[in-house]
C-alpha cells in the first residue's frame, strides 16, 4: 500500500498541493484524475520521487519514502514499475532490449533468464514474437503493451501509469485498460493512474481519487461516480454531450 498524509506542495509561491491525505490500494486500480492545473502530474512525480513535498509523508509499505536517505530510495524505486504516456520506449533499441532493461538495471540474472523473463512479459501482454521488432515497427497499440511489458519485467510491488490511453482509439484504450486491470489482480500490485479517460473511471476505476484545486475532493469508486452529489466531480465527467446524455439516461433508471 501507497499512503499520503498531509502532502502540501508549492512551486514560487503558488500552492499547488494543499493537505493531501490518501490510500492506495493494494491489489486494486486506484486512478487520479481531475482537470488541467487541479495537481495530478505533480501529485504521481511527488509519489515517485521526482518532486519532494513541502510538508507531509510519502509512504510505501509503512516506509516514509520522502525521509529516506538517496541509497534507500533507490531500493524503493527498484520495486517501482513506469508506464509512461508516450511509451518512452528506447527508438535504438529492439522490443527485447527494451522489455530486458530494467532487469539488466535491478536485477542479476544470466542472460538466459533475463530472456526467459522478456518472453514471459511478451506473452502476457499478446505480443509474442516481436522481440526483434523496433519500436517504429510497432502500431501505438503495441508500443503501449510493450511499455506495460517492460514495466512489470522487473516484478514490481508498484505500478505508475501516466495517460496510458492517450493517443489510442477506444478499442485500444479499452484493451489497455483490461491489460492493467488483470495484471494489477494477478500480481496483487498497487497500480497509481493518472487519466483523462472517463471510460477507465468507469471501467477499472476500484479506487478513484478527483482533484479539485490542488484538494482531495472525492474519494469513491466507479460504483457510486456517475451518482455523486458532488458538483464539481459532475461538471468534470459530465462536461460532454454524450456524458451528458449518459447522466441523464442513468437519472431515469
Amino acid at each position: 500500500m501507497i499512503e499520503l498524509v498531509n502532502i502540501s506542495k508549492s512551486f514560487e509561491g503558488k500552492q499547488i498541493l494543499k493537505d493531501i491525505n490518501i490510500k492506495f490500494a493494494k491489489g486494486k486500480c486506484n486512478l487520479i484524475i481531475g482537470q488541467s492545473g487541479s495537481g495530478k502530474t505533480v501529485l504521481m512525480k511527488t509519489l515517485v520521487g521526482l518532486h519532494s513535498p513541502d510538508t507531509g509523508e510519502v509512504l510505501f509499505g509503512g516506509r516514509i519514502f520522502n525521509k529516506m536517505t538517496i541509497e534507500q530510495q533507490i531500493d524503493v524505486r527498484k520495486e517501482m514499475g513506469m508506464v509512461f504516456q508516450a511509451g518512452a520506449l528506447f527508438d535504438s533499441m529492439n522490443i527485447e532490449e527494451n522489455v530486458m532493461f530494467p532487469i539488466r538495471m535491478f536485477q542479476k540474472s544470466s542472460r538466459g533468464k533475463m530472456l526467459d523473463k522478456v518472453n514471459l512479459c511478451l506473452d502476457r501482454v499478446n505480443l509474442k514474437g516481436v522481440n526483434k521488432m523496433m519500436p517504429s515497427e510497432l502500431s501505438g497499440g503495441m508500443r503501449k503493451r510493450v511499455a506495460i511489458a517492460r514495466a512489470i519485467a522487473a516484478d514490481p510491488k508498484y505500478l505508475f501509469c501516466d495517460e496510458p490511453n492517450s493517443g489510442l482509439d477506444p478499442q485500444t484504450s479499452i484493451l489497455i485498460d483490461d491489460l492493467i486491470s488483470d495484471i494489477t489482480h494477478e500480481l496483487n500490485i498497487t497500480t497509481i493512474i493518472n487519466t483523462h479517460d472517463m471510460n477507465s473511471v468507469v471501467e477499472i476505476g476500484e479506487n478513484i481519487i478527483y482533484l479539485h484545486q490542488g484538494q482531495l475532493w472525492w474519494q469513491g469508486d466507479k460504483k457510486n461516480v456517475l451518482n455523486t452529489d458532488n458538483k464539481e466531480l459532475n461538471d468534470f465527467i459530465f462536461c460532454t454531450a454524450l456524458t451528458k446524455k449518459i447522466k441523464e439516461n442513468n437519472d431515469k433508471k
